[in-house]
């Protein structure tokens, strides 16, 4: 069951997504569509789930599900992660690569295989101000709270 993002409860679990490049306009409309789809139809042993999902920066993918109505189970998050698998395939993108890391240079939104950025961090190319995006967030709360943050507020501080 498909429902407005902002509708979810603070205590809805959350997935993120990164992208490893912006997706285009019109790219970002077809995966509007896939995800809406996708979730309009997602369900753990035949119980609707209700969530949603936001696109932020045209570069993440983040799936929120109100576990209050009916939980995931493991059926259902593997179906969630091959539907990624295959916007992985579509878009030729990498979604899944948990040992990559997003962060800002200004407004650009920079992604880095996570050695280069531990290089980085120990040339002070990026510091403990340097905002990360946390992709460990586990609820809605956090990720409105601590998703988008300074570096040293982050797990990403054990580099800096």
């Amino acid at each position: 069951m498909l429902v407005p993002f902002q509708s979810l409860p603070n205590t809805a679990r959350i997935w993120i997504y990164q992208c490893n490049r912006t997706f285009t306009d019109s790219e970002l409309t077809e995966v509007e569509s896939l995800l809406g789809g996708f979730l309009t139809q997602w369900t753990a042993h035949g119980a609707d789930l209700k969530a949603g999902y936001e696109l932020p920066y045209g570069r993440f993918i983040v799936i929120g599900l109100d576990q209050s109505m009916n939980s995931a189970s493991g059926c259902s998050i593997d179906a969630s992660v091959h539907f990624i698998q295959d916007l992985e395939q579509k878009f030729q993108v990498q979604l899944l690569d948990k040992m990559n890391v997003s962060y800002k240079q200004g407004e650009y939104i920079a992604y880095k295989p996570l050695k280069d950025f531990k290089k980085m961090a120990k040339e002070r190319a990026v510091s403990k101000n340097t905002i990360v995006f946390n992709n460990l967030v586990a609820s809605k709360q956090e990720f409105l709270e601590n998703w988008e943050v300074p570096a040293s507020d982050s797990w990403h501080a054990r580099f800096m």
